[in-house]
């Protein structure tokens, strides 16, 4: 196993994300006895890092992870959760939500803990002084139930940034969506040098972008195929995904690498690359960054905002074409979320048409048709504010 060196710890590189536990056909439960011989397996090979979040799976995520580790002694492995601000639809008592999560790991204590899902949109509810979550978790670190915090961020670098300006001191790490397709899709690459500015270690969440890179589509795994016969790797192909999650481990910063996995064989297939340092050559990466933009369906946006300028009702439209290329890509709550942040008339559906900022487009990019599609997709979802309003309900009957 690979393993990393953070604080006074060594972490193994890759981490077992509990997002995505089988479900037992039989009864529609998790299939716990699954958990545990994956759990099993992961261990016998050296993973210590275990990651769950308050929501995940209903909130059962937690308890079917504790049943697995509480077979093992607790200073054998590292627990992560996390706190579910973003899902608030009001103030709540956050040290009690925060004793249910401890509860359920069967633990006094969380190695790491995270802010969940902070966001241009979430921001509001983590940074109200009236909902007080920073203030009340920070509190928890000092009492010593807390050994390192965090937060995973879906944001711009742009919001990144500021955020861990305004929090200066406050976090030991970042967890972000990273992989060779949102190197440039979401500027990741960015967000990398801003959380290594700050001095702060780099978490990797969505490494196979929820399984796209890990079956490529036929022609560009065909490529990685021939490229590993070409360079004399031995022995069969590893698979795409190994190729996702090399190109994670050649970037310095990066502690732990998230792997949802659900299945004994998915178990297998990861620990196999991560058994040993595998750089990639840059060959290789060139490849990989070239089927990344052969799997983009976006616009090719520079943000150099000249098309801002002429925009007769404000609109930040390199913002915009941002979510719409995360959207053409996969339907997911990330740019609809962003999208929520923004005031209505700063939304794609304020845009009159008027196509100045095609005019002045230096790539030609027809912004007037981008913003109408982006639109159209926004409104048919999916849309944070439904799963709101089942984990919010969950939370109080949780807290009663």
């Amino acid at each position: 196993m690979i393993y990393s060196t953070f604080k006074d710890l060594k972490l193994s590189k890759l981490g077992f994300g509990c997002m995505r536990f089988a479900s037992d056909p039989a009864t529609g439960q998790i299939d716990q006895a699954k958990v545990n011989a994956m759990f099993d397996l992961a261990i016998k090979e050296g993973v210590n890092y275990f990651d769950t979040a308050y929501p995940y799976l209903g909130g059962n995520s937690e308890i079917a992870m504790a049943e697995a580790l509480s077979r093992y002694p607790r200073e054998s492995y590292y627990i992560a959760d996390k706190f579910p601000g973003h899902s608030l639809t009001g103030p709540i008592d956050n040290i009690a939500l925060f004793n249910v999560s401890l509860r359920k790991c069967r633990t006094d204590y969380f190695d790491f803990y995270l802010l969940h899902n902070v966001t241009e949109w979430s921001e509001q509810f983590y940074e109200s002084a009236e909902y007080h979550i920073i203030p009340d978790i920070l509190r928890m670190k000092e009492e010593g139930k807390i050994r390192y915090l965090g937060f995973s961020c879906h944001g711009g670098p742009k919001f990144l940034d500021a955020f861990l300006t305004r929090h200066e001191g406050e976090f030991d790490f970042v967890q972000i969506q990273l992989n060779y397709l949102d190197w440039t899709l979401q500027d990741a690459k960015k967000k990398c040098e801003i959380i290594a500015r700050h001095g702060l270690g780099i978490w990797v969440m969505e490494p196979v972008r929820g399984g796209k890179l890990a079956v490529l589509p036929e022609e560009e795994s065909a490529r990685l195929r021939e490229l590993h016969a070409k360079t004399g790797g031995s022995g069969a192909y590893p698979g795409d995904a190994s190729y996702a999650f090399r190109f994670l481990q050649d970037i310095p910063e990066v502690k732990v690498i998230l792997s949802g996995m659900n299945e004994v064989f998915q178990v297998e297939d990861n620990l196999r690359t991560f058994r040993e340092e595998w750089p990639l050559s840059d060959e290789e990466r060139d490849i990989l960054l070239r089927i990344a933009e052969n799997l983009k369906r976006g616009v090719p946006c520079t943000a150099c905002r000249y098309c801002c300028d002429g925009c007769p009702v404000g609109l930040n439209i390199p913002y915009l074409l941002e979510c719409y290329n995360d959207f053409k890509f996969a339907q997911t709550l990330t740019p609809s979320m962003r999208i929520d942040a923004l005031e209505e008339e700063k939304r794609p559906a304020a845009c009159i048409g008027c196509g100045q900022c095609a005019h002045a487009c230096p790539q030609h990019i027809d912004v007037p048709a981008a913003l109408a599609e982006l639109a159209e997709m926004y409104e048919k979802g999916p849309h944070w504010s439904e799963t709101v309003k089942a984990r919010s309900k969950a939370m109080q009957e949780d807290l009663k």
